[in-house]
């Protein structure tokens, strides 16, 4: 595989096209899990969640959606929690084989959701070393860029890779019609081109993992 780039011409004094070869890596062995942040009855965001699960589906990916509505997890710490602990492994097994991950979450009160910093909490060596990619959705305009922003540095605290590109959604309760699809236009954009640098970020790290080719 060939990717050329082309340096501006303020930068350089003649013409230079780099070639960058990468092996030949089929994405479609991969698994992403979506993980979705929000227990809220209104929620809006999970539909960000629900829609990449079809977009990614609809590219032959596999994939899992972790639903934490549907799975919930007690405070991390509580004494409780021993009650829970069938539910803390079958999401920790589920995490664990993801070769790639999605976080998606509103944005409350500038920030991500509790529910999400508290799921991420019981987990460690589920995500490390895996290239994770932020999702955040919000009623105003700026798409829950700050709660996307903090993820990712939480992300790299869990010694994984953050995808540098987000998906933000401006606006949500707009972007989808009642039956949850995604009509805003220039949201279909971003979503497309969201998963195209996910799919190609993941795709490198995770061959080269499972090449065995040790760093030195």
């Amino acid at each position: 595989m060939v990717y050329s780039v082309k340096l501006p011409i303020s930068q350089v004094k003649n013409h230079v096209r780099l070639k960058i070869y990468f092996p030949q890596f089929n994405s479609k062995t991969m698994k992403i899990t979506i993980l979705s942040g929000s227990v809220r009855q209104e929620r809006q965001s999970h539909r960000v969640a629900e829609h990449l699960q079809r977009q990614l589906t609809a590219k032959n990916i596999e994939t899992d959606l972790i639903d934490l509505a549907e799975t919930r997890l007690p405070v991390y710490g509580d004494p409780e929690s021993d009650d829970h602990s069938a539910v803390i492994r079958d999401i920790g097994q589920r995490l664990g084989k993801a070769d790639a991950l999605i976080l998606v979450t509103p944005e409350y009160h500038g920030s991500f959701s509790g529910v999400l910093k508290n799921a991420l909490d019981y987990y460690w060596a589920e995500f490390a070393r895996k290239p994770i990619a932020v999702a955040a959705a919000s009623s105003g305009r700026m798409g829950g860029i700050n709660a996307s922003v903090q993820l990712q540095h939480v992300i790299l605290s869990l010694g994984a890779y953050p995808l540098p590109l987000k998906l933000l959604v401006p606006e949500v309760p707009r972007a989808f019609d009642e039956s949850g699809e995604l009509v805003n236009e220039r949201t279909q954009r971003s979503v497309q081109k969201f998963l195209d640098e996910l799919l190609w970020f993941s795709g490198a790290l995770v061959h080269h993992q499972k090449s065995g080719v040790a760093i030195t």
